[in-house]
């Protein structure tokens, strides 16, 4: 038997790839809220964005880590949110709406020229023409705050009934959360180098 030879039951295996896209919005959210607001450039530090609703080393856990009681203190992994326009028009379609904003759901940055943004793996690296480097961390799963504000922005004459069609409207497709890995300054119109690694599905 050739010891290096692969085994029937052995995971599939994907080679690295490498794909190419545009920055084409950049937005911070500097209140309360989650909501964010368009701006020319981001300063981004191994915080985050400075001054965004998201920024900081570590955060609280919430509803998405139900294995920690609620409010501990965990690692940031979700300094930054990016989204695609193109999942956003998809989304929109799906909820009937004339369109759903970038800001309206929290996002920092919107990545033009990726197909299928959202299902970038875990790991994959963002590396920005002037020098930022940002790291995805995994999947951005849509909730009913998100959707609450969308249909409120959107006019929708039952808020409620928006907020709870946006979780399914928009599965697998509400973008990506992020954290920097090499901060500096990103800047509207910028070319972005995605590198997908090696990708596997553990099956035993």
């Amino acid at each position: 038997m050739d010891p290096l030879a692969r085994r029937d039951d052995e995971p599939d295996i994907i080679p690295a790839k490498k794909l190419l896209g545009k920055v084409s919005g950049l937005f911070v959210a500097a209140g309360d809220g989650f909501e964010t607001a368009a701006v020319e450039s981001l300063d981004l530090t191994f915080d985050g964005i400075p001054g965004d609703f998201h920024c900081g080393a570590t955060r609280r856990s919430g509803g998405r880590e139900p294995w920690y009681p609620r409010g501990t203190e965990i690692r940031n992994e979700r300094q930054v949110s990016i989204v695609s326009p193109e999942e956003l028009r998809r989304i929109a379609r799906a909820m009937e709406l004339g369109e759903i904003k970038a800001e309206w759901i929290g996002a920092n940055i919107v990545l033009d020229g990726i197909a299928d943004l959202s299902m970038l793996p875990s790991g994959t690296l963002l590396f920005f023409r002037n020098g930022v480097t940002i790291k995805v961390d995994a999947q951005n799963g849509p909730c009913r705050v998100a959707g609450k504000l969308v249909a409120e922005r959107a006019r929708m004459a039952d808020p409620e009934a928006g907020a709870l069609l946006f979780p399914k409207a928009a599965k697998r497709l509400r973008g990506l959360v992020a954290w920097v890995e090499k901060p500096g300054r990103l800047a509207l119109g910028e070319d972005v180098s995605v590198r997908l690694p090696e990708q596997w599905i553990y099956r035993t």
